[in-house]
C-alpha cells in the first residue's frame, strides 16, 4: 500500500488497527506518522487518546498495555512508535498484531530497514496490518514527483527551474517539499516558478550551479566551466565536489547509453533512459560533441577524480584544482 492510499483512507475515517511503515525513504513514513499524530484525533480527544513512544526508550510490554486500553470520550485511540527499529524485542508485538483491539490505531515507524519477510512476525504484520514498504526514489522519478508537489500547491514550474532544483537538492524529498511550500508563499499572485525564483528564494544561483556546469560540458565551453568552478571555490556550499562528480557521472552514463541506442529519435531516447523528453536535447547534443570513446574516457576520469577527492592516489585533493584538471582533460 502507498502512503497516498493510507492518507486518503485516514481522511475518509477508514482506519485499520495496525500500520507498519518501513523502508529506506523516511519522507513517506513521516507523512503518515505526522497525520496520525496530529490529525486523526481532535485536539480535545488527543490529550486522553494519543500515546507516542520512541523505540530506544520503550519496550514491547509498555506498547501492548497502551494498545489494549480503551479510548476515553472518543471512538478511537492512536498509539505511535517512532524509530521502532531501535526497539528491543519488537517481534514480541506479534501476539497483539495478530489480535489487535479494533478501537486502537497502532502506527509503527520502522525506518531505514525492513523486517525479514521470511519470519512469522513479518507474515503476521502483512496479514493483519497495513504494510507500507518504501524505497529511495530514483533520479528519473524525481521530475514527475516534484511536478506533482508543485501542482498540488497550485503552481507550475519551468523545465530549467525544475532541473536546477533537482540537481541541487537531489532526492531529499522532505527538503524539496519544504522549498516548494516556501516558494508558494513568496510568489504571491504568480503561479509559475522560474529559475529566478529558485535563485532568490532557495539560494541556488541560476548561472553557477551543477546544471549550468553540465551545460558547459555539453557545449564544450571550457571558459564557462572554469568560471563556474571558480564560483564554487568561493561558495563551497553551493556545490561540493562530492555532489558534482556523481551528478556528472550519472549524466555521462546516460550519454554512453545513448551512443549504444543507435537512434536519433528523441522519444525513443527519453523512453530508454527514463528521462523527461525536455532534457533529451542535452544528451543528443553531447553525443554529437563527444564520441563513444571520449565518453568512455570521461567516465573513467570521473571515477579517477572521485578517488582523488577522498585522498586516494594523490597528495593534493584540493577540490578546485581537481575539478579544473578534470574539466581540461575531459574537454581536450
Amino acid at each position: 500500500m502507498s502512503a497516498e492510499k493510507i492518507l486518503s483512507d485516514f481522511k475518509k475515517k477508514n482506519f485499520k488497527p495496525v500500520y507498519w511503515l518501513e523502508g529506506e525513504e523516511p519522507f513517506f513514513i513521516d507523512e503518515v506518522v505526522e497525520y496520525a499524530e496530529h490529525k486523526i484525533l481532535a485536539e480535545s480527544e488527543a490529550s486522553f487518546n494519543l500515546s507516542v513512544f520512541y523505540g530506544k526508550d520503550t519496550d514491547w510490554a509498555t506498547v501492548i498495555n497502551a494498545c489494549r486500553r480503551y479510548p476515553m470520550f472518543s471512538e478511537k485511540q492512536v498509539v505511535i512508535i517512532k524509530e521502532a527499529q531501535q526497539m528491543r524485542d519488537i517481534e514480541k508485538l506479534e501476539g497483539y498484531i495478530e489480535n489487535p483491539l479494533l478501537s486502537t490505531i497502532l502506527v509503527v515507524s520502522y525506518k531505514d530497514k525492513k523486517i525479514d519477510a521470511r519470519t512469522k512476525f513479518a507474515k503476521v504484520v502483512k496479514a493483519k496490518g497495513e504494510l507500507l514498504s518504501t524505497k529511495k526514489m530514483y533520479d528519473n522519478q524525481l521530475p514527475e514527483w516534484v511536478n506533482a508537489i508543485v501542482y498540488g500547491n497550485g503552481l507550475s514550474i519551468s523545465p530549467k527551474a525544475l532541473a536546477i532544483l533537482i540537481e541541487n537538492i537531489g532526492n531529499d524529498l522532505s527538503r524539496i517539499k519544504t522549498e516548494i511550500e516556501k516558494l508558494s508563499v513568496n510568489l504571491g499572485a504568480r503561479k509559475t516558478i522560474t529559475e529566478d525564483d529558485i535563485e532568490t528564494y532557495i539560494g541556488v544561483s541560476k548561472e553557477y550551479n551543477i546544471f549550468e556546469l553540465q551545460d558547459a560540458f555539453v557545449k564544450k565551453n571550457l571558459s564557462k566551466a572554469l568560471k563556474i568552478i571558480q564560483y564554487f571555490e568561493k561558495n563551497p556550499k553551493a556545490a561540493p565536489i562530492q555532489l558534482i562528480l556523481p551528478s556528472l557521472y550519472s549524466f555521462f552514463s546516460k550519454v554512453y547509453a545513448v551512443h549504444s541506442l543507435n537512434t536519433t529519435d528523441e522519444r525513443q531516447v527519453a523512453t530508454a533512459l527514463g528521462i523527461n523528453p525536455y532534457f533529451v536535447k542535452d544528451y543528443m547534443q553531447t553525443v554529437k560533441n563527444y564520441n563513444y570513446n571520449t565518453v568512455e574516457k570521461i567516465l573513467l576520469l570521473l571515477h579517477h577524480y572521485n578517488l582523488k577527492s577522498v585522498g586516494i592516489n594523490t597528495i593534493n585533493n584540493d577540490d578546485t584544482a581537481l575539478m579544473k584538471e578534470l574539466i581540461v582533460k575531459s574537454m581536450s
